[in-house]
C-alpha cells in the first residue's frame, strides 16, 4: 500500500503538466496579459526593447508561413461549392456586423466605449485559416471548400474590415485613413503571404517536416502582439480605469455572439439542404474570427488609440472559446455514421 500512496499527487501533477503543454497557447495568453500589466514600459510602443519592431517582423513571418501552407490545388478543388462560399462570406461580413448592431443597441449603455468598439471589431474581422481547416478535417467535412473560404475571407478582409469599421464606428480619424489602412494591411499581411506562396514549391516540404516549429513560431508571434497591445493599454491606464468586470463582460459577450452564430450557421446550412460535409464547412468557417490577422490589423486601423488593449479583448476571448466549443462540435460530427438528419 505504501508504494501506491505517493502516486496520486504525482499523477495529478503529470496530468497538470500534460494539460499545460497541450494548452500552452491559452496559458501564454494569460501570461502575456499579466506580464504586460506588470511591465508595461517593457512592451509599449517606442519602449526601450522596441517590441513594436519585433512584432512587425513576427507578423511578416506568420503570414509568410501561411503562404507556404496554402495549396492552390485544394483551392481549385473547393471552387465548385458556390452556395457554401456565399453563405460563409455573408455570415462573416454581413450577418456578424448586423448581429453587432443588435448587440450594441441592447448592451452599449453598460459597456466602456473601448469594449463596445472591440465587439464591433470582432464582428467585422475575416475568418481564420488554420483552425477552420483543421477542425473541418477533424469533423470529416469538406476540407477543400474550407481552405477556399478561409483564404478568400482573409483576402476580402484586407478591404472589408477597415471599411466596415469606418462605416459602423467612424473611427478612421483616430487611426489611419481608410486607404492608408488598406494599403498598410496589404503590405503587412498580403506581401508576406504572396512571398510564401511563390516560394511554396521550394519550401513546402521543409514547412511540412517542421510543422511543430512553424506552429510554435506562429503562436509565439501572436503572443508577442498581445503583449505589445496590452502593454500600450496598461501604460494608458487600462487597469486604473477598469477592473475585472471588463474581462468578464468581454468573455460573456464573446460567448454569446459565438453561440448565436453557431446556431444560425447550422440552421442556414440545413435550410439550404447542404450535405453534412458542406454543413460542417459552413458552421466552422462561418463562425470563426481570426486572431492572427486581428491583432496586427487593429494596430493599423486604430493607430495609437489608448484603448487598443480593450479593443482586442473580445477577439482574444472569442478565439479561445471558439477553439474549445468547435473542437467539441468537431468530435461530435466526426463520430457520425451516416448523413446529417
Amino acid at each position: 500500500m505504501s508504494h501506491h500512496a505517493p502516486q496520486a499527487p504525482r499523477s495529478a501533477l503529470q496530468s497538470l503538466t500534460h494539460t499545460l503543454k497541450k494548452e500552452w497557447f491559452l496559458v501564454g495568453m494569460f501570461v502575456a496579459v499579466i506580464l504586460a500589466s506588470i511591465f508595461p514600459e517593457v512592451g509599449r510602443s517606442g519602449g526601450p526593447f522596441h517590441v513594436d519592431a519585433l512584432i512587425d517582423i513576427g507578423i511578416a513571418i506568420v503570414f509568410f508561413l501561411h503562404g507556404l501552407g496554402i495549396s492552390m490545388t485544394a483551392l481549385k478543388d473547393g471552387l465548385s461549392r458556390w452556395r457554401v462560399h456565399l453563405s460563409v462570406q455573408l455570415f462573416t461580413f454581413v450577418a456578424f456586423p448586423l448581429l453587432w448592431l443588435g448587440f450594441d443597441a441592447l448592451f452599449s449603455r453598460w459597456l466602456p466605449a473601448g469594449l463596445g468598439l472591440g465587439f464591433l471589431y470582432l464582428c467585422v474581422l475575416p475568418s481564420t485559416v488554420s483552425s477552420s481547416v483543421a477542425l473541418t478535417g477533424v469533423a470529416r467535412g469538406n476540407v477543400p471548400a474550407a481552405i477556399f473560404n478561409a483564404t478568400l475571407s482573409g483576402l476580402l478582409g484586407i478591404v472589408l474590415t477597415p471599411a466596415l469599421v469606418a462605416l459602423l464606428a467612424g473611427v478612421s480619424n483616430q487611426g489611419l485613413s481608410f486607404v492608408d489602412a488598406v494599403l498598410g494591411i496589404a503590405k503587412m499581411l498580403l506581401l508576406p503571404l504572396v512571398a510564401g506562396q511563390l516560394l511554396r514549391p521550394l519550401l513546402h516540404a521543409w514547412h511540412h517536416r517542421h510543422k511543430k516549429l512553424t506552429t510554435a513560431v506562429d503562436r509565439g508571434a501572436i503572443l508577442l502582439m498581445v503583449f505589445g497591445a496590452f502593454a500600450d493599454s496598461v501604460a494608458s491606464g487600462l487597469w486604473r480605469d477598469h477592473g475585472v468586470g471588463l474581462l468578464l463582460a468581454a468573455a460573456l459577450g464573446s460567448g454569446l455572439i459565438l453561440a448565436i452564430v453557431l446556431y444560425l450557421t447550422r440552421w442556414i446550412a440545413r435550410l439550404q439542404g447542404f450535405t453534412v460535409e458542406d454543413e460542417i464547412t459552413t458552421v466552422f468557417c462561418g463562425s470563426k474570427k481570426t486572431l492572427a490577422s486581428g491583432v496586427p490589423m487593429a494596430k493599423l486601423i486604430f493607430g495609437a488609440h489608448p484603448a487598443l488593449g480593450v479593443i482586442v479583448l473580445p477577439i482574444m476571448f472569442y478565439h479561445q472559446i471558439q477553439l474549445v466549443v468547435c473542437s467539441i462540435l468537431a468530435n461530435r460530427y466526426a463520430v457520425r455514421k451516416g448523413p446529417s438528419t
